[in-house]
């Protein structure tokens, strides 16, 4: 009999370690409490363009998550079926209003500021103008992400810590790896009391401490 590949066996999680869109993933995993097994995709190497990948993620992005038979693709929609389908500990607010915002809140770091922070993004930038360009593109378009972000944490749902009331959800899942980056590329966001706020919350949450890039760096 044919050796099972590890999307058979289990929950598997193909994922770069520095990838933000697989630290979000990670941290809602660590949230829900649900365990897996973790295959790494060197995004560096190419390995996210290998057939194997490629049959799993048709993107050829990370992370891709293997869970009830399924292999699921893109961050938040993973996040949002980990929610709909193991609902304690929940990632998004009863309301409807309120889980509108928060989704926002979420696609405001995920589809407005990451996309042209990506591996792939950077690399042309630095092509055509430079690496200083490289660099110069990256750090604006952080910090105005973020500016945007802490003008959207001024909602009713903010009382001073996570990105919507008292436990954190799914726009925490998506800030606090942007921050990571923010952090990695020297931006700071000391000025933004929301935010900073939103950190301090998290920083002692455990699932937030275990889903972290330094864990799973090779």
């Amino acid at each position: 009999m044919p050796e099972q590949g590890p999307e058979a066996r289990g929950i598997v999680l193909r994922d770069y370690w520095r990838s933000s869109a697989s630290y979000r993933v990670r941290i809602a995993l660590a949230l829900k409490g649900i365990d897996y097994d973790r295959v790494s995709v060197d995004l560096v190497a190419g390995e996210q363009r290998s057939e194997a990948h490629l049959a799993l993620n048709r993107q050829g992005l990370v992370p891709a998550l293997a869970i009830d038979g399924l292999v699921m693709t893109q961050s938040l929609a993973i996040i949002e079926y980990l929610d709909e389908t193991r609902p304690g500990a929940p990632l998004l607010p009863s309301d409807p209003a309120a889980r509108a915002h928060v989704r926002a809140l979420a696609l405001a770091v995920a589809c407005e500021i990451h996309p042209i922070s990506n591996l792939s993004v950077l690399a042309r930038v630095e092509a055509l103008a430079g690496r200083e360009a490289r660099a110069n593109w990256n750090t604006d378009n952080i910090a105005a992400g973020l500016r945007a972000v802490e003008a959207m944490l001024d909602h009713p749902g903010f009382t001073g810590g996570f990105c919507h009331g008292d436990t954190p959800g799914i726009a925490d899942c998506a800030l606090i790896p942007q921050l990571y980056n923010a952090d990695r590329w020297g931006v700071s966001y000391a000025d933004l009391p929301r935010i900073t706020a939103v950190a301090r919350a998290c920083q002692p949450v455990a699932a937030f401490a275990a889903a972290h890039p330094d864990n799973f760096k090779p």
